[in-house]
């Protein structure tokens, strides 16, 4: 597959395809959340979907490529263009803020996000949890969807064939999220993947997907303090 030539990446996909199945089943985060407070149920839910989806592919690339570096840049792990990402970024932060402040006036997302409510009892609490979700999860989300998910794929058959891949696994993961996130993630899929194709780096979309979910969070917080004190 062209810069991905090492027997190394049917390794990596293999392992995905298992990960994927533990953590749509056994580590499923309403699984989690059923048997542990939220708090520490997202918690646990983001250390281990960084675990599968980055660390644990990084490692066997690591262990299995004879240049690492290069696969890892190859699948969108760099800075790439730098000056294209940061113009792409600044137009996607208010399409993204937009998203946040439409998702934040849906009764079902109020319902759904923060992930944990538990955290939104104190600022400081709130804070490292959204640190967390960064890090933790939107991070290894990109990696995954928009790096070595992608970047293989285009170089083994074609852009469109593989944004059309990667943007329907994402949209298959927001199974039993609210049906409007379900929709806008097929949308922002493609759109994610064609940033990460033009600059050749997932990274802005890690920044432009971090600033929806985020500020969705921000928003909510704000909501529930502003409520009346015994107010459901």
């Amino acid at each position: 597959m062209g810069l991905f030539p090492e027997a190394v990446l049917p390794a990596v996909f293999v392992w995905l395809a298992v990960a994927f199945t533990l953590m749509m089943t056994v580590f499923h985060h309403r699984r989690l959340a059923a048997r542990l407070p939220d708090d520490r149920a997202y918690y646990r839910y983001f250390l281990l979907f960084f675990g599968f989806f980055m660390a644990v592919p990084v490692a066997i690339i690591s262990l299995g490529s004879a240049e690492p570096a290069r696969f890892l840049a190859a699948a969108g792990l760099k800075i790439g263009k730098g000056s294209l990402g940061l113009v792409l970024a600044a137009i996607g932060v208010p399409f993204a803020a937009l998203a946040a402040v439409i998702g934040s006036r849906d009764p079902v997302m109020q319902a759904y996000y923060p992930f944990s409510k538990r955290v939104c009892a104190t600022a400081g609490k709130f804070a490292a949890f959204e640190t967390a979700y960064v890090f933790l999860y939107y991070l290894p989300w990109e990696f995954l969807f928009r790096g070595i998910l992608f970047f293989p794929l285009v170089t083994g058959i074609g852009l469109v064939p593989a944004l059309a891949v990667q943007a329907a696994l994402a949209t298959l993961y927001h199974f039993g999220h609210p049906d409007t996130e379900v929709f806008a993630a097929l949308g922002s899929g493609l759109a994610f993947g064609l940033v990460a194709y033009a600059t050749g780096s997932f990274l802005y979309t890690v920044f432009i997907h971090a600033v929806v979910g985020v500020s969705l969070d921000i928003l909510l917080y704000r909501r529930i303090h502003r409520r009346p004190a015994g107010h459901a």
